[in-house]
Protein backbone atom coordinates (compact mmCIF):
# COMPACT_ATOMS: atom_id res chain seq x y z
CA UNK A 1 0.00 0.00 0.00
CA UNK A 2 1.08 3.67 -0.56
CA UNK A 3 -0.56 6.45 0.26
CA UNK A 4 -1.81 9.65 -2.13
CA UNK A 5 -2.50 13.56 -1.08
CA UNK A 6 -4.80 14.41 -3.52
CA UNK A 7 -4.57 18.13 -4.48
CA UNK A 8 -7.06 20.80 -5.62
CA UNK A 9 -6.35 20.68 -9.20
CA UNK A 10 -7.25 24.12 -11.07
CA UNK A 11 -10.10 23.01 -13.23
CA UNK A 12 -10.35 26.57 -15.46
CA UNK A 13 -8.26 28.98 -16.88
CA UNK A 14 -5.92 30.41 -14.14
CA UNK A 15 -8.48 29.80 -11.20
CA UNK A 16 -6.87 30.25 -7.86
CA UNK A 17 -9.61 28.47 -5.38
CA UNK A 18 -13.00 26.17 -5.34
CA UNK A 19 -15.83 25.41 -2.78
CA UNK A 20 -15.80 21.91 -1.40
CA UNK A 21 -19.52 21.28 -2.30
CA UNK A 22 -20.33 17.39 -1.99
CA UNK A 23 -18.06 14.74 -1.04
CA UNK A 24 -19.47 11.17 -3.20
CA UNK A 25 -17.13 8.90 -0.78
CA UNK A 26 -16.24 8.86 3.00
CA UNK A 27 -13.39 7.53 4.65
CA UNK A 28 -13.10 3.54 4.65
CA UNK A 29 -14.23 3.82 0.72
CA UNK A 30 -13.18 1.72 -2.40
CA UNK A 31 -12.46 4.53 -4.90
CA UNK A 32 -11.92 3.33 -8.56
CA UNK A 33 -10.26 5.16 -11.80
CA UNK A 34 -12.32 7.49 -13.58
CA UNK A 35 -15.34 7.34 -10.42
CA UNK A 36 -16.39 11.02 -9.55
CA UNK A 37 -15.28 11.35 -5.60
CA UNK A 38 -16.16 14.93 -4.74
CA UNK A 39 -18.35 18.00 -6.41
CA UNK A 40 -16.33 21.37 -6.35
CA UNK A 41 -17.51 25.01 -7.04
CA UNK A 42 -15.48 27.28 -8.88
CA UNK A 43 -16.44 31.08 -9.88
CA UNK A 44 -17.86 29.92 -13.06
CA UNK A 45 -19.44 26.48 -12.71
CA UNK A 46 -20.48 23.19 -10.59
CA UNK A 47 -17.14 20.58 -11.67
CA UNK A 48 -17.36 16.94 -10.65
CA UNK A 49 -13.71 15.87 -10.01
CA UNK A 50 -12.95 11.90 -11.28
CA UNK A 51 -10.16 10.16 -9.55
CA UNK A 52 -6.57 9.23 -11.75
CA UNK A 53 -5.92 6.26 -9.14
CA UNK A 54 -7.80 3.15 -7.39
CA UNK A 55 -7.57 2.50 -3.64
CA UNK A 56 -9.38 3.01 -0.24
CA UNK A 57 -10.61 6.68 0.92
CA UNK A 58 -8.57 6.90 4.11
CA UNK A 59 -9.16 10.63 5.32
CA UNK A 60 -11.32 13.54 4.30
CA UNK A 61 -9.07 16.56 4.82
CA UNK A 62 -11.38 19.44 4.04
CA UNK A 63 -14.78 19.64 5.29
CA UNK A 64 -17.74 20.26 2.69
CA UNK A 65 -18.67 24.59 2.17
CA UNK A 66 -14.60 25.13 3.18
CA UNK A 67 -13.08 27.14 0.13
CA UNK A 68 -9.74 26.21 -0.38
CA UNK A 69 -6.98 27.44 -2.56
CA UNK A 70 -5.80 25.26 -5.90
CA UNK A 71 -2.71 23.20 -4.76
CA UNK A 72 -4.25 22.53 -0.71
CA UNK A 73 -4.84 18.56 -0.40
CA UNK A 74 -8.01 17.44 0.11
CA UNK A 75 -8.06 13.53 0.06
CA UNK A 76 -6.12 11.19 1.36
CA UNK A 77 -6.18 7.29 -0.34
CA UNK A 78 -4.38 4.41 0.73
CA UNK A 79 -3.69 3.03 -2.95
CA UNK A 80 -2.55 -0.71 -4.10
CA UNK A 81 0.43 -1.82 -5.15
CA UNK A 82 -0.72 -2.29 -8.87
CA UNK A 83 -1.91 1.00 -8.66
CA UNK A 84 1.01 2.70 -7.42
CA UNK A 85 3.15 0.93 -10.13
CA UNK A 86 5.21 -1.22 -7.70
CA UNK A 87 5.87 -4.51 -7.96
CA UNK A 88 7.12 -6.00 -4.13
CA UNK A 89 4.15 -4.91 -2.06
CA UNK A 90 4.80 -2.41 0.85
CA UNK A 91 8.50 -1.22 -1.07
CA UNK A 92 9.45 2.48 -0.47
CA UNK A 93 8.92 3.34 -3.85
CA UNK A 94 5.42 3.42 -4.33
CA UNK A 95 4.93 5.64 -1.39
CA UNK A 96 7.19 8.47 -3.18
CA UNK A 97 5.60 8.26 -6.72
CA UNK A 98 2.34 9.06 -5.78
CA UNK A 99 3.43 11.72 -3.18
CA UNK A 100 5.41 13.21 -5.82
CA UNK A 101 2.29 12.94 -8.50
CA UNK A 102 0.58 14.75 -6.10
CA UNK A 103 2.67 17.46 -5.67
CA UNK A 104 2.57 18.48 -8.92
CA UNK A 105 1.54 22.09 -10.26
CA UNK A 106 -2.38 22.08 -9.82
CA UNK A 107 -3.19 22.77 -13.37
CA UNK A 108 -2.10 18.77 -13.93
CA UNK A 109 -5.67 16.97 -13.84
CA UNK A 110 -3.94 13.41 -13.11
CA UNK A 111 -1.81 14.05 -9.81
CA UNK A 112 -1.47 10.60 -9.39
CA UNK A 113 0.62 7.44 -11.68
CA UNK A 114 -1.68 5.57 -13.77
CA UNK A 115 -3.20 8.28 -15.56
CA UNK A 116 -3.31 7.95 -19.26
CA UNK A 117 -4.46 11.31 -20.49
CA UNK A 118 -7.49 12.13 -18.08
CA UNK A 119 -7.12 15.87 -18.99
CA UNK A 120 -11.67 15.76 -19.04
CA UNK A 121 -12.19 16.71 -15.43
CA UNK A 122 -15.96 16.85 -15.57
CA UNK A 123 -18.20 14.48 -16.98
CA UNK A 124 -15.08 11.94 -17.24
CA UNK A 125 -17.36 8.61 -17.10
CA UNK A 126 -20.50 8.82 -17.04
CA UNK A 127 -20.66 7.03 -12.86
CA UNK A 128 -22.78 8.41 -10.31
CA UNK A 129 -22.03 8.46 -6.56
CA UNK A 130 -20.38 5.27 -5.35
CA UNK A 131 -21.65 4.19 -2.33
CA UNK A 132 -19.16 2.59 0.01
CA UNK A 133 -18.30 -0.93 0.20
CA UNK A 134 -19.29 -1.70 -3.33
CA UNK A 135 -16.49 -3.35 -5.52
CA UNK A 136 -16.02 -3.49 -9.05
CA UNK A 137 -13.38 -5.99 -10.86
CA UNK A 138 -13.09 -5.71 -14.13
CA UNK A 139 -14.67 -9.45 -15.44
CA UNK A 140 -16.90 -10.05 -17.66
CA UNK A 141 -20.51 -10.55 -16.03
CA UNK A 142 -20.90 -7.95 -14.50
CA UNK A 143 -23.51 -8.66 -12.02
CA UNK A 144 -21.37 -10.82 -9.95
CA UNK A 145 -18.70 -7.44 -8.74
CA UNK A 146 -17.89 -10.05 -5.35
CA UNK A 147 -16.36 -12.65 -7.28
CA UNK A 148 -12.88 -11.50 -7.76
CA UNK A 149 -11.64 -15.26 -8.85
CA UNK A 150 -13.70 -16.20 -11.96
CA UNK A 151 -12.60 -20.16 -12.05
CA UNK A 152 -13.72 -21.74 -9.31
CA UNK A 153 -17.43 -21.80 -9.37
CA UNK A 154 -18.13 -23.15 -6.18
CA UNK A 155 -16.95 -19.97 -3.78
CA UNK A 156 -17.67 -19.76 -0.23
CA UNK A 157 -19.81 -16.77 -0.40
CA UNK A 158 -21.79 -18.45 -2.94
CA UNK A 159 -22.25 -21.17 -1.18
CA UNK A 160 -23.04 -18.94 1.98
CA UNK A 161 -25.48 -17.50 -0.11
CA UNK A 162 -26.76 -20.75 -1.46
CA UNK A 163 -27.31 -23.89 -0.36
CA UNK A 164 -27.05 -25.36 -4.28
CA UNK A 165 -24.55 -26.11 -6.35
CA UNK A 166 -25.05 -23.83 -8.96
CA UNK A 167 -22.72 -20.73 -8.61
CA UNK A 168 -24.45 -18.34 -11.28
CA UNK A 169 -28.25 -18.98 -8.95
CA UNK A 170 -27.08 -16.26 -6.32
CA UNK A 171 -26.10 -13.87 -8.82
CA UNK A 172 -29.16 -11.70 -8.75
CA UNK A 173 -29.83 -11.35 -5.11
CA UNK A 174 -26.10 -10.40 -5.01
CA UNK A 175 -26.76 -7.32 -7.33
CA UNK A 176 -29.67 -6.13 -6.34
CA UNK A 177 -28.00 -3.23 -4.04
CA UNK A 178 -26.61 -1.40 -7.11
CA UNK A 179 -30.44 -0.76 -8.45
CA UNK A 180 -31.70 2.41 -7.17
CA UNK A 181 -33.18 2.15 -4.00
CA UNK A 182 -35.45 4.68 -3.95
CA UNK A 183 -39.12 3.21 -5.85
CA UNK A 184 -42.72 4.64 -6.88
CA UNK A 185 -45.73 4.46 -4.90
CA UNK A 186 -46.30 1.35 -6.94
CA UNK A 187 -43.18 0.08 -6.17
CA UNK A 188 -42.06 0.29 -9.35
CA UNK A 189 -38.07 1.36 -9.13
CA UNK A 190 -37.30 5.30 -9.87
CA UNK A 191 -34.85 5.13 -13.28
CA UNK A 192 -33.09 8.04 -13.93
CA UNK A 193 -29.53 9.45 -15.31
CA UNK A 194 -27.73 10.43 -13.68
CA UNK A 195 -27.73 14.08 -14.89
CA UNK A 196 -31.73 13.93 -14.38
CA UNK A 197 -31.09 12.61 -10.75
CA UNK A 198 -28.50 15.86 -9.98
CA UNK A 199 -31.26 18.26 -11.73
CA UNK A 200 -33.75 16.77 -9.22
CA UNK A 201 -31.57 17.88 -6.29
CA UNK A 202 -31.33 21.11 -7.11
CA UNK A 203 -34.55 21.61 -7.45
CA UNK A 204 -35.95 19.89 -4.47
CA UNK A 205 -37.84 17.47 -6.37
CA UNK A 206 -38.69 13.72 -4.74
CA UNK A 207 -38.13 11.46 -7.73
CA UNK A 208 -40.58 8.76 -6.56
CA UNK A 209 -43.02 11.50 -6.62
CA UNK A 210 -42.65 12.09 -10.83
CA UNK A 211 -44.35 10.34 -13.33
CA UNK A 212 -41.72 9.03 -15.70
CA UNK A 213 -42.82 9.71 -19.25
CA UNK A 214 -39.44 7.97 -20.94
CA UNK A 215 -39.64 5.35 -23.50
CA UNK A 216 -38.18 2.49 -20.93
CA UNK A 217 -40.23 4.42 -17.69
CA UNK A 218 -37.83 6.34 -17.15
CA UNK A 219 -37.85 10.07 -16.19
CA UNK A 220 -36.76 12.83 -18.24
CA UNK A 221 -35.94 16.43 -17.55
CA UNK A 222 -39.21 17.33 -18.50
CA UNK A 223 -40.64 15.32 -16.12
CA UNK A 224 -39.10 16.58 -13.53
CA UNK A 225 -39.34 20.51 -14.25
CA UNK A 226 -43.02 19.63 -14.79
CA UNK A 227 -42.74 18.20 -10.83
CA UNK A 228 -41.13 21.71 -9.78
CA UNK A 229 -43.30 23.87 -11.42
CA UNK A 230 -46.46 21.89 -9.50
CA UNK A 231 -44.39 21.88 -6.36
CA UNK A 232 -43.66 25.80 -6.71
CA UNK A 233 -47.09 26.61 -7.53
CA UNK A 234 -48.40 24.36 -4.57
CA UNK A 235 -45.94 26.05 -2.48
CA UNK A 236 -46.93 29.58 -3.40
CA UNK A 237 -50.47 28.62 -2.50
CA UNK A 238 -49.87 27.88 1.07
CA UNK A 239 -48.41 30.15 3.33
CA UNK A 240 -45.07 30.22 3.85
CA UNK A 241 -43.59 29.45 7.70
CA UNK A 242 -41.92 32.21 9.50
CA UNK A 243 -37.84 31.76 9.46
CA UNK A 244 -37.09 31.42 12.93
CA UNK A 245 -34.09 33.46 12.69
CA UNK A 246 -34.63 37.20 12.23
CA UNK A 247 -31.54 37.62 9.38
CA UNK A 248 -30.26 34.79 6.74
CA UNK A 249 -26.74 35.31 5.91
CA UNK A 250 -25.70 34.34 2.82
CA UNK A 251 -22.22 33.84 1.75
CA UNK A 252 -20.98 35.53 -1.14
CA UNK A 253 -18.40 33.30 -3.04
CA UNK A 254 -18.18 30.76 -5.83
CA UNK A 255 -20.52 32.04 -8.86
CA UNK A 256 -22.37 34.58 -6.82
CA UNK A 257 -19.07 36.28 -6.04
CA UNK A 258 -17.92 36.17 -10.18
CA UNK A 259 -20.77 37.37 -11.19
CA UNK A 260 -21.05 40.60 -8.49
CA UNK A 261 -17.45 41.06 -9.75
CA UNK A 262 -18.19 40.96 -13.61
CA UNK A 263 -21.44 43.17 -12.86
CA UNK A 264 -19.73 46.02 -10.94
CA UNK A 265 -16.51 45.65 -13.43
CA UNK A 266 -19.07 46.45 -16.30
CA UNK A 267 -21.35 48.79 -15.13
CA UNK A 268 -18.29 50.75 -13.59
CA UNK A 269 -16.05 50.61 -16.59
CA UNK A 270 -18.49 50.45 -19.81
CA UNK A 271 -21.12 53.61 -20.49
CA UNK A 272 -24.18 51.95 -21.35
CA UNK A 273 -26.63 53.02 -24.08
CA UNK A 274 -29.71 50.74 -24.09
CA UNK A 275 -33.10 51.43 -26.60
CA UNK A 276 -35.91 49.48 -27.18
CA UNK A 277 -38.51 48.67 -29.55
CA UNK A 278 -42.49 47.11 -29.77
CA UNK A 279 -42.18 43.96 -32.46
CA UNK A 280 -45.46 42.20 -34.07
CA UNK A 281 -44.15 38.56 -33.53
CA UNK A 282 -47.33 36.66 -34.61
CA UNK A 283 -45.17 35.42 -38.24
CA UNK A 284 -42.52 34.16 -35.66
CA UNK A 285 -44.87 32.49 -33.64
CA UNK A 286 -46.68 31.29 -36.98
CA UNK A 287 -43.14 29.75 -38.21
CA UNK A 288 -42.35 27.86 -35.03
CA UNK A 289 -45.63 25.72 -35.47
CA UNK A 290 -44.57 25.00 -38.88
CA UNK A 291 -40.85 24.34 -37.71
CA UNK A 292 -42.36 22.14 -34.82
CA UNK A 293 -44.42 20.10 -37.31
CA UNK A 294 -41.66 19.86 -39.45
CA UNK A 295 -39.58 15.91 -39.30
CA UNK A 296 -36.08 18.05 -40.02
CA UNK A 297 -37.23 19.35 -35.97
CA UNK A 298 -38.19 16.05 -34.73
CA UNK A 299 -36.89 15.71 -31.66
CA UNK A 300 -35.45 19.21 -30.96
CA UNK A 301 -37.16 22.08 -28.77
CA UNK A 302 -38.14 24.86 -30.87
CA UNK A 303 -38.58 28.09 -29.25
CA UNK A 304 -38.62 32.09 -29.91
CA UNK A 305 -35.15 31.84 -28.17
CA UNK A 306 -34.17 29.98 -32.20
CA UNK A 307 -35.80 32.79 -34.28
CA UNK A 308 -34.42 35.62 -31.51
CA UNK A 309 -30.46 34.28 -32.22
CA UNK A 310 -30.63 33.71 -36.29
CA UNK A 311 -32.40 37.25 -35.64
CA UNK A 312 -29.17 38.19 -34.15
CA UNK A 313 -26.73 37.07 -36.57
CA UNK A 314 -28.47 38.10 -39.51
CA UNK A 315 -28.05 41.65 -38.01
CA UNK A 316 -24.56 41.39 -36.79
CA UNK A 317 -23.45 40.80 -40.50
CA UNK A 318 -25.46 44.09 -41.74
CA UNK A 319 -23.87 45.87 -38.62
CA UNK A 320 -20.37 44.16 -37.30
CA UNK A 321 -19.26 46.63 -35.34
CA UNK A 322 -21.70 45.48 -32.30
CA UNK A 323 -20.12 42.34 -32.69
CA UNK A 324 -16.72 43.56 -31.11
CA UNK A 325 -14.36 44.14 -27.86
CA UNK A 326 -12.88 47.27 -26.47
CA UNK A 327 -9.55 47.89 -25.48
CA UNK A 328 -7.52 50.67 -24.00
CA UNK A 329 -5.59 50.62 -27.20
CA UNK A 330 -7.81 49.55 -30.05
CA UNK A 331 -11.25 48.17 -31.09
CA UNK A 332 -11.24 44.59 -32.20
CA UNK A 333 -14.37 43.76 -34.46
CA UNK A 334 -14.45 39.93 -34.52
CA UNK A 335 -15.94 38.02 -37.52
CA UNK A 336 -17.56 35.20 -36.09
CA UNK A 337 -20.03 34.79 -33.62
CA UNK A 338 -19.68 32.75 -30.59
CA UNK A 339 -23.63 33.90 -29.21
CA UNK A 340 -23.53 33.62 -25.74
CA UNK A 341 -27.13 33.12 -23.90
CA UNK A 342 -27.67 34.46 -20.27
CA UNK A 343 -29.15 30.85 -18.15
CA UNK A 344 -30.29 31.16 -14.78
CA UNK A 345 -29.51 27.94 -13.16
CA UNK A 346 -29.80 27.13 -8.84
CA UNK A 347 -26.18 28.68 -8.87
CA UNK A 348 -26.55 32.20 -10.05
CA UNK A 349 -26.37 33.63 -13.60
CA UNK A 350 -24.33 32.16 -15.63
CA UNK A 351 -23.16 33.09 -20.11
CA UNK A 352 -22.56 29.96 -21.83
CA UNK A 353 -21.69 30.53 -25.72
CA UNK A 354 -22.73 28.86 -28.54
CA UNK A 355 -19.31 28.73 -30.75
CA UNK A 356 -19.02 29.92 -34.49
CA UNK A 357 -22.80 30.41 -34.56
CA UNK A 358 -22.64 32.24 -37.56
CA UNK A 359 -22.13 29.10 -39.21
CA UNK A 360 -25.03 26.82 -38.19
CA UNK A 361 -28.00 25.80 -40.16
CA UNK A 362 -31.23 26.70 -38.17
CA UNK A 363 -31.56 22.96 -37.12
CA UNK A 364 -27.72 23.21 -36.10
CA UNK A 365 -28.55 26.32 -33.76
CA UNK A 366 -31.26 24.54 -32.73
CA UNK A 367 -29.19 21.50 -31.42
CA UNK A 368 -26.92 23.69 -29.86
CA UNK A 369 -29.22 25.94 -27.85
CA UNK A 370 -31.28 22.56 -26.42
CA UNK A 371 -27.93 20.91 -25.35
CA UNK A 372 -26.32 24.75 -24.23
CA UNK A 373 -29.53 24.85 -21.95
CA UNK A 374 -30.28 21.55 -20.32
CA UNK A 375 -26.52 21.39 -19.57
CA UNK A 376 -26.76 24.70 -17.83
CA UNK A 377 -30.01 23.84 -15.62
CA UNK A 378 -28.32 20.39 -14.88
CA UNK A 379 -25.07 22.43 -13.50
CA UNK A 380 -22.58 20.89 -15.86
CA UNK A 381 -21.36 23.87 -18.33
CA UNK A 382 -17.35 24.21 -18.57
CA UNK A 383 -15.46 27.38 -17.83
CA UNK A 384 -14.38 26.66 -21.60
CA UNK A 385 -18.32 27.00 -22.56
CA UNK A 386 -18.41 30.51 -20.95
CA UNK A 387 -15.15 32.11 -22.34
CA UNK A 388 -14.58 33.97 -25.55
CA UNK A 389 -18.02 35.09 -26.29
CA UNK A 390 -18.92 38.18 -28.59
CA UNK A 391 -22.69 39.40 -27.88
CA UNK A 392 -25.10 37.90 -25.83
CA UNK A 393 -29.01 37.08 -25.80
CA UNK A 394 -30.83 37.08 -22.11
CA UNK A 395 -34.19 35.64 -22.44
CA UNK A 396 -35.98 37.47 -20.20
CA UNK A 397 -39.77 36.90 -21.43
CA UNK A 398 -39.27 33.47 -19.88
CA UNK A 399 -40.17 35.01 -16.23
CA UNK A 400 -42.58 37.15 -17.82
CA UNK A 401 -41.15 40.41 -18.19
CA UNK A 402 -42.02 42.92 -21.36
CA UNK A 403 -38.39 44.44 -21.15
CA UNK A 404 -35.03 45.41 -19.48
CA UNK A 405 -31.96 47.20 -19.13
CA UNK A 406 -29.10 44.30 -19.27
CA UNK A 407 -25.75 45.07 -18.12
CA UNK A 408 -23.34 43.57 -20.74
CA UNK A 409 -21.10 41.11 -20.59
CA UNK A 410 -17.31 41.62 -19.76
CA UNK A 411 -15.45 41.83 -22.79
CA UNK A 412 -18.67 42.42 -25.23
CA UNK A 413 -20.19 45.19 -27.45
CA UNK A 414 -23.40 44.52 -26.88
CA UNK A 415 -26.67 42.53 -25.08
CA UNK A 416 -30.06 42.49 -26.33
CA UNK A 417 -33.33 41.29 -23.98
CA UNK A 418 -35.99 39.62 -25.60
CA UNK A 419 -39.67 40.40 -23.29
CA UNK A 420 -42.57 37.25 -23.11
CA UNK A 421 -44.38 37.29 -26.31
CA UNK A 422 -48.64 37.72 -25.47
CA UNK A 423 -51.37 38.41 -27.44
CA UNK A 424 -51.98 42.60 -27.01
CA UNK A 425 -53.97 45.08 -29.48
CA UNK A 426 -52.21 46.38 -32.34
CA UNK A 427 -53.32 48.06 -35.39
CA UNK A 428 -53.05 46.43 -38.90
CA UNK A 429 -54.28 48.31 -42.08
CA UNK A 430 -55.82 50.68 -39.66
CA UNK A 431 -57.79 48.23 -37.78
CA UNK A 432 -57.18 47.20 -34.25
CA UNK A 433 -56.32 43.17 -33.85
CA UNK A 434 -55.31 40.52 -31.29
CA UNK A 435 -51.48 40.13 -32.06
CA UNK A 436 -48.42 38.25 -30.54
CA UNK A 437 -46.63 41.43 -29.35
CA UNK A 438 -42.97 41.36 -27.93
CA UNK A 439 -40.64 43.70 -26.66
CA UNK A 440 -37.05 43.61 -27.83
CA UNK A 441 -34.36 45.98 -25.76
CA UNK A 442 -30.54 46.33 -26.22
CA UNK A 443 -27.51 47.85 -24.31
CA UNK A 444 -24.57 48.57 -26.21
CA UNK A 445 -21.06 49.98 -25.02
CA UNK A 446 -21.05 54.02 -26.12
CA UNK A 447 -17.58 53.59 -26.03
CA UNK A 448 -17.69 51.45 -29.07
CA UNK A 449 -20.76 52.11 -30.83
CA UNK A 450 -23.27 55.07 -31.29
CA UNK A 451 -26.69 55.48 -31.40
CA UNK A 452 -27.22 55.25 -35.39
CA UNK A 453 -25.54 51.80 -34.88
CA UNK A 454 -27.76 50.86 -31.81
CA UNK A 455 -30.50 51.90 -33.13
CA UNK A 456 -29.96 50.07 -37.05
CA UNK A 457 -28.57 47.02 -35.13
CA UNK A 458 -31.80 46.86 -32.80
CA UNK A 459 -34.21 47.35 -36.20
CA UNK A 460 -32.83 44.67 -38.14
CA UNK A 461 -33.57 42.09 -34.97
CA UNK A 462 -36.94 43.66 -34.66
CA UNK A 463 -37.28 42.87 -38.37
CA UNK A 464 -36.59 39.62 -38.65
CA UNK A 465 -39.40 38.65 -35.77
CA UNK A 466 -41.87 40.33 -37.23
CA UNK A 467 -41.13 38.87 -40.69
CA UNK A 468 -38.75 35.62 -40.21
CA UNK A 469 -38.69 35.24 -44.31
CA UNK A 470 -35.97 38.12 -44.43
CA UNK A 471 -33.42 35.09 -43.08
CA UNK A 472 -34.00 33.75 -46.89
CA UNK A 473 -32.49 36.42 -48.24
Amino acid sequence: MSEIRFPLPDVGEGLTEAEIVQWRVAPGDRISLDQVFVEIETAKSLVELPSAFEGTVSELLVEEGRTVDVGTPILVVQTDAAAGMSSPDGAPAPAEAPVAAAAAPASTTAPAPGDEGGAVLVGHGSSGPSRSRRRRHPAPGGAHEHLAPPPPPPTPAVSAASPGPAAPAPAPAQAEPAKPADRHDDGVPVIAKPPIRKLAKDLGVDLSRVAPTGPIGDITRDDVIREASQASVFRNIQTPEAPSDRETRIPVKGVRKAIATAMVQSAYSAPHVSVFVDVDATRTMEYLKRLKASPDYAGIKISPLLIMAKAMLWAVRRNPTVNAQWTDDEIIVKHYVNLGIAAATPRGLIVPNVKDAQDMSMVELATALEQLTLTAREGKTQPAEMQGGTITITNIGVFGMDTGTPILNPGEVGIVALGTIKQKPWVVDGEVRPRFVTTIGGSFDHRVVDGDVVSRFVADVASIIEEPALLLE
